[in-house]
């Protein structure tokens, strides 16, 4: 059984999620937000995400974390503000020794919903669907778990490909 973390970042709520994956089984671990305060400098704030994630690393003691790509939004400014935090988010994942993958928003969308198309609802109910115990979570923690699930997904199929490889080789 391994333990993966998702990550959502963004500046001011950056949301976590921790499941288990066992086989084809997943499990509900945790989920939440670290939030920044706005009135706080730039610095502060990532400081901030920093000493969050890191801390959610530390109770949850996750054996790979999985990052959302940014998304590039009209206002210029709104998507820097947004890549500093998921710079956070990788350089805090780095710093703790694990492996971190990270997904485009539509390839996570694809994987839960089927469509890189579906609107953050559809994917949050598919969240609650593969993830029962979860509970009602925010949106930032759904979109965590979305993370954590997406990658869940693409480990088991690149270990049937390795498996299917290795059964030729041999």
């Amino acid at each position: 059984m391994i333990r993966l973390l998702g990550l959502d970042p963004g500046l001011q709520r950056t949301g976590w999620g921790v499941i288990t994956v066992n086989g084809p089984a997943l499990g509900f671990v945790a989920a939440g937000v670290v939030a920044s305060v706005s009135s706080e400098t730039l610095a502060e704030r990532l400081l901030a995400l920093d000493r969050g994630i890191a801390l959610v690393i530390e109770q949850h003691v996750p054996d790979e974390v999985a990052v959302e790509e940014t998304v590039v939004n009209k206002n210029a400014l709104s998507s820097l503000k947004l890549g500093h935090a998921r710079g956070v988010a990788l350089l805090t994942a780095a710093r703790a020794g694990l492996p971190v993958a990270e997904y485009a928003a539509k390839h996570v969308k694809r994987a839960l919903t089927g469509t890189g198309g579906a609107l953050k609802p559809q994917v949050a109910h598919m969240v609650q669907v593969l993830l029962p115990r979860a509970g009602p979570v925010t949106a930032d923690a759904a979109d965590a778990l979305a993370v954590a699930i997406c990658h869940a997904h693409n480990r088991m199929t690149l270990a049937r490909i390795h498996g299917a490889v290795m059964a030729t080789v041999r």
